[in-house]
């Protein structure tokens, strides 16, 4: 029996092990700072309390209570020390055979110390339901405030990164001005000038997806009322005002963070093992270049031997889950002295979705596009076959059905814990 030490259980992380669960080949030590599963593309309707935690997140030590070969390791990884095949934990030790880090990514500020400080970020859980209470707290400020001006500060959001999450956010905040805050907060139905500005440095919106997908999107959130801001970079923000790279700027309490990711260092891998974005360089089988033993899958790694992919992988969730799988795969091949088979992603298409009906779907086999309300479905249906579990299924349909229907949600509740363990 082989022990493989998998540290992070997102995306990567999760497939490999339910890959090998209960294969007596290997002894399984999931590892990870967090106690359970969360599924990251549906943080945005935590943050605005269409989603309980609940629905998308699950407790790993339930998840694999009934598999023999899987234990759980609740710790943080500081140092590898490959020439021993032990991994240095921030309560503890383990030894290895195998180490696969899925670690994922954490967000990139760019060096911006002041951006870090006072902006929201929305990467973890905890990001997402610190953004709620952040943010509820500041919209019943502005309305108990006499100052116009406050008041439109508190109200006025900037949302940084033009990606699904930023617009899928920044779609979200735009209907519920129109409804939620129009019935629910009498105090600011005659506030006009607060306003909802969508941030990116590039050329269009969804970069990564067709010309069709990009104007389609930027049509659509420019409708529901959203500023769109191209070629442009946010260079700082001091918690009141938001500056940017071409002279101007935005007077504003709440800078929204979904403007890029950075892979996570882990002392021990020496500098040449890394590329762009501190992503571990890795084969075709995810080793990680310059080791023996230790793989990378998922957003931490960087992978150039996919023949249709020689820049290296999108950060996407299917890559992530098919890298898993495979690895899966070759570390049983490799088990049994049988010829392993390199890593091909096979992208399955992408989407976004802007606003209740309205979502965008591009296809790659066959190269088709859509928008509306038929891709607005699709997107539905996928991200709830997406989650984890049954019970996740259930509760997310449930706040859906509940939110369509009534254009509204109950889980809007400022709740903060009253200290840290």
């Amino acid at each position: 029996m082989k022990k493989i030490v998998l540290i992070g259980g997102g995306f990567a992380g999760l497939n490999l092990a339910k890959s090998l669960t209960n294969v007596n080949d290997f002894e399984i030590v999931l590892v990870d700072k967090i106690n359970y599963n969360f599924f990251p593309p549906l943080l945005y309707q935590v943050a605005t309390g269409f989603l309980e935690t609940s629905s998308i997140s699950y407790p790993f030590r339930k998840m694999f209570s009934s598999a023999k070969n899987i234990r759980f390791w609740l710790g943080e990884l500081t140092e590898i020390i490959p020439e021993q095949n032990k991994i240095i934990l921030s309560n503890g030790e383990l030894t290895y055979d195998y180490l696969v880090i899925a670690a994922g990514t954490t967000t990139n500020y760019f060096g911006m110390e002041n951006v870090k400080a006072n902006a929201i970020p929305m990467k973890t859980l905890e990001d997402a339901l610190n953004m709620r209470n952040i943010l509820l707290q500041r919209i019943e400020a502005a309305s108990i405030t006499t100052d116009p001006e406050e008041q439109k500060q508190l109200l006025t959001m900037v949302v940084a990164g033009g990606g699904p999450t930023g617009v899928e956010i920044s779609g979200m905040f735009a209907e519920m001005s129109k409804t939620i805050f129009k019935k629910e907060y009498p105090e600011l139905k005659q506030l006009q000038e607060a306003k909802i500005y969508l941030v990116d440095g590039g050329e269009a919106l969804l970069s990564p997806m067709s010309r069709q997908s990009q104007t389609d999107t930027l049509e659509a959130i420019t409708q529901l009322g959203v500023t769109v801001k191209l070629n442009t970079h946010v260079i700082d923000f001091d918690g009141n005002t938001v500056s940017f790279d071409d002279g101007s700027s935005i007077k504003t309490k709440n800078l929204l963070w979904a403007a890029g990711v950075t892979a996570i260092r882990f002392a021990g891998i020496p500098n040449e093992s890394y590329g762009r974005g501190n992503r571990l360089v890795v084969d075709s089988i995810n080793k990680v270049k310059g080791t023996e033993n230790i793989f990378a899958i998922g957003d931490t790694s960087y992978q150039d031997s996919d023949k249709n992919f020689p820049n290296g992988h999108p950060q996407v969730a299917q890559v992530a889950m098919q890298q898993g799988k495979c690895l899966a795969k070759n570390l049983q091949l490799i088990q049994s002295n049988k010829t392993i088979k390199p890593f091909e992603y096979d992208d399955k298409g992408s989407m976004a979705i802007i606003g209740r009906s309205k979502a965008v779907v591009d296809l790659p086999k066959p190269k088709l596009h859509f928008k509306g309300t038929f891709a607005w479905l699709a997107w539905l249906f996928v991200h709830l076959m997406s989650l984890s579990m049954p019970r996740n299924k259930v509760n997310t349909i449930y706040h859906w059905g509940l939110a369509y229907f009534t254009r509204n949600s109950s889980l809007r509740m400022i709740i903060k814990p009253l200290k840290k363990i």
